[in-house]
C-alpha cells in the first residue's frame, strides 16, 4: 500500500528528468521557514561558541602533558624534554586561550567587555590553569595508587594508565574541574562529555573529589555537579551519586542537590545515593543495588536483602 501511494505521487521517470535544483530550492525554503520560528534550536550564529574539535584536540594534548611517557605525538618529539615540552605547552596555551576568549562573551563578567579585554582575561585564566597542572598530576598519582591497590587484576601501574577507563575519566574530570573553578563557560562540560562518551562515566566538572579516587569497571557511573567526595573512595560500575528530585528545574541551580561521601567509603555496583542533605559517613560500605536517600553514620554497612535464590538440579 505504501509503495502504491508513493507511486501515485512520484511517477516513474528517468533520473535525468529530475529537476534537483528545483527540489533543493523547495527544501531550502521549507527549512529556512522552520528556522525562522526563533526557538533556541533555530540559532544560526556561532558567536560565543567554542569549536568542539579544537576542545577535543586540546584535551588530548593535555593528556600528553599529564602523562608524558604514555600519550605521544611525534610532532612534539624534540631532542630534549625541555624543548618538546616548551613547544607543546605553547601550542596548547594558544588554542586554549583562543577558545576561552570566545566563550567569555557568555560570562556576565565579560559580556560587555571589549575584545582586547576578553583576550587579556583569557590569557590570565589560561596561565592560572596551567599553573594548576602539577597539583592535578599530584592528585592523579594518588588515583593511580588507589587503583593499583584496589584492583588485584592490575598487573602494574603502566597497565592502569594505558588501559583503565576509570582513570581516564577521572583524569579528564580533574582537568575540567580546574577550568570549572576558573568559571570558564562550556569548555569544562564539553571536556567531561568527551570522557562520558568514551567510557560511560559521567562526572560533572563541578563535583569535588578528593585524592585516592578509584573507579572500578567504569560503566554507567553518574556523579552530579554538587557532589562532595572525600579521599580513598571506591566506586563500582552502575553507581549514581545524584539528585533526589529536579522537579523545580532552574530554581535549583546553584543549590546543593547531590550527596556528600566522606573518606574511606565503598559504593558497590548499582548503588544509588541521592539528595543534597545525604551524607555517607566515613569508613562505610554501601552494598550493591542499595537506594539511599538519608544520611548514614560512619562505619555503617548497608546491605540489600532479597528473596533467596533456590537452585534445583533435575535428576537424570
Amino acid at each position: 500500500m505504501a509503495n502504491n501511494s508513493y507511486m501515485s505521487r512520484c511517477p516513474l521517470m528517468e533520473t535525468d528528468d529530475l529537476d534537483t535544483g528545483e527540489i533543493v530550492d523547495e527544501l531550502v525554503d521549507t527549512i529556512l521557514a522552520d528556522y525562522d520560528k526563533k526557538r533556541e534550536i533555530d540559532r544560526m550564529d556561532f558567536f560565543g561558541q567554542p569549536d568542539q574539535d579544537v576542545v577535543s584536540n586540546i584535551t588530548k594534548k593535555l593528556l600528553m602533558l599529564l602523562y608524558p611517557g604514555y600519550y605521544r605525538d611525534n610532532a612534539y618529539r624534540e631532542r630534549t624534554a625541555r624543548s618538546w615540552l616548551a613547544v607543546l605547552i605553547e601550542d596548547v596555551m594558544y588554542h586554549l586561550r583562543k577558545q576561552i576568549e570566545i566563550v567569555l562573551v557568555n560570562d556576565p563578567r565579560y559580556s560587555d567587555a571589549s575584545k582586547s579585554e576578553r583576550k587579556t582575561a583569557a590569557q590570565c585564566i589560561t596561565m592560572d590553569f596551567f599553573r594548576k597542572l602539577p597539583t592535578i598530576r599530584e592528585y592523579l598519582d594518588t588515583d593511580i595508587d588507589a587503583t593499583f591497590e584496589g584492583d588485584p587484576a592490575a598487573n602494574d601501574k603502566i597497565e592502569i594508565v594505558l588501559a583503565y577507563p576509570g582513570l581516564y575519566a577521572t583524569t579528564i574530570y580533574r582537568l575540567a574541574h580546574e577550568l570549572f573553578l576558573l568559571r570558564v563557560p562550556y569548555i569544562p562540560r564539553m571536556m567531561s562529555e568527551l570522557a562520558h562518551s568514551e567510557t560511560g562515566v559521567d562526572i560533572h566538572p563541578g563535583a569535588e573529589i578528593g585524592k585516592y579516587f578509584f573507579i572500578d569497571h567504569a560503566t554507567g557511573i553518574v556523579i552530579g555537579e554538587t557532589s562532595q567526595i572525600g579521599e580513598h573512595v571506591k566506586v563500582y560500575q552502575g553507581v549514581t551519586i545524584g539528585a533526589l528530585s529536579t522537579k523545580d528545574g532552574q530554581a535549583l541551580h546553584g543549590v546543593k542537590r547531590h550527596p556528600t561521601i566522606d573518606d574511606n567509603v565503598t559504593l558497590y555496583s548499582g548503588a544509588s545515593v541521592l539528595g543534597g542533605r545525604t551524607v555517607i559517613g566515613h569508613d562505610s560500605v554501601i552494598g550493591g543495588s542499595a537506594f539511599i536517600t538519608k544520611s548514614v553514620p560512619p562505619y555503617t554497612h548497608v546491605l540489600v536483602k532479597t528473596e533467596s535464590t533456590v537452585i534445583t538440579v533435575d535428576k537424570a
